[in-house]
């Protein structure tokens, strides 16, 4: 039998693995996220102590017997130092544990993780009827205007995706509700018993996403149609579908996946007020009902889910960027 003989200046297997970019591009990315959320969890924790006065009487009301308040003061451990609270707050996070009430003195994680699935299903449907729109509006747009072509169509398109991305969620949600759900009835006005109820959510939410969205994704677009490889296909005389839909719109689907990802995140910010317009059961209604009751604990684990979930849209779009455009990603990260 005969061995291969191992050279000096050859990497081993594991160096060619520590030196992967993939691996450096993964590390700094994930202590990126954990830093992120460390400060997010520290900030959270914080937000019950720095509340003026006593929290737990604020939430039970000034009548509460002192027997009762101290109880539940004795079992949110609120007594205790405040390094061993945010050690044992810490803990129960790892494990699962959001803390307890201050009204009721149930569990948080009861309390809202019923109305998760609620409001990321509203934000992803919003999120995909934006994107459903936008991205073929904004390539018809920009095939129609390029070269300063139509320029009455590249107005019209400008001023209607301004005036669109202008209108704030909340009031296009109550101009929803008047025309098409009372005036109309064609829909219901709250709650999410039936397909038809998710219609004017999802329209109050992906509208001004969508004309955002659709603006981006034409300046993109424009830009490809006049690269050199563009040109290059034209003279080849390949299709228009393919040279438009192969060539130039993944080249201008990677800028505007960045921009799609702030989008998304403020989307799931915006659900708060278009929840409590349609009474919708997510996480936006219950936070305004437990910053109205006081209720701290609960507050600080909405806050967190809300936070959380911007911090791993970043960082599912930087993934999906490194993918699409390995090179100038990882060398920038």
């Amino acid at each position: 039998m005969t061995s291969m003989a191992y050279e000096p200046g050859t990497p081993s297997a594991a160096g060619r693995v520590l030196d992967s970019p993939w691996l450096s591009f993964a590390l700094r990315r994930g202590a990126r996220f954990l830093v992120s959320w460390w400060v997010l969890v520290t900030a959270a924790f914080l937000m019950l102590h720095l509340v003026p006065g006593d929290p737990v009487r604020a939430a039970l009301g000034m009548d509460a017997p002192a027997a009762l308040v101290e109880s539940r003061r004795e079992s949110l451990g609120l007594d205790d130092p405040l390094v061993t609270q945010y050690v044992s707050y810490l803990r129960n996070l790892l494990a699962g544990d959001l803390g307890i009430s201050l009204g009721s003195g149930e569990r948080v994680s009861a309390l809202v993780g019923g109305r998760l699935g609620a409001t990321v299903q509203l934000a992803v449907l919003a999120f995909a009827v934006a994107a459903a729109v936008a991205v073929p509006l904004g390539v018809v747009m920009a095939v129609a205007t390029r070269g300063g072509r139509r320029r009455g169509t590249e107005l019209t398109f400008a001023a209607g995706s301004v005036l669109a991305g202008a209108i704030p969620e909340f009031l296009l949600a109550v101009g929803l509700v008047y025309v098409f759900a009372v005036n109309l009835a064609w829909f219901p006005v709250a709650g999410a018993a039936t397909p038809s109820s998710f219609v004017l959510p999802v329209l109050a939410l992906a509208v001004a996403p969508a004309a955002i969205l659709a603006r981006i994704v034409r300046v993109e677009m424009l830009a490809v149609l006049g690269a050199d490889y563009v040109r290059t296909a034209r003279a080849k005389r390949l299709p228009a579908r393919r040279i438009y839909l192969r060539h130039a719109l993944p080249n201008a689907l990677t800028a505007t996946l960045t921009v799609g990802g702030l989008i998304l995140t403020t989307m799931v910010a915006g659900t708060v007020l278009v929840e409590n317009v349609f009474a919708w059961p997510g996480l936006g209604s219950r936070i305004v009902q437990s910053i109205t009751a006081k209720d701290y604990p609960v507050v600080q684990a909405i806050i967190l889910i809300y936070g959380g979930l911007v911090l791993l849209v970043n960082l599912l779009v930087d993934v999906t960027l490194a993918l699409l455009d390995p090179r100038s990603t990882i060398r920038e990260a």
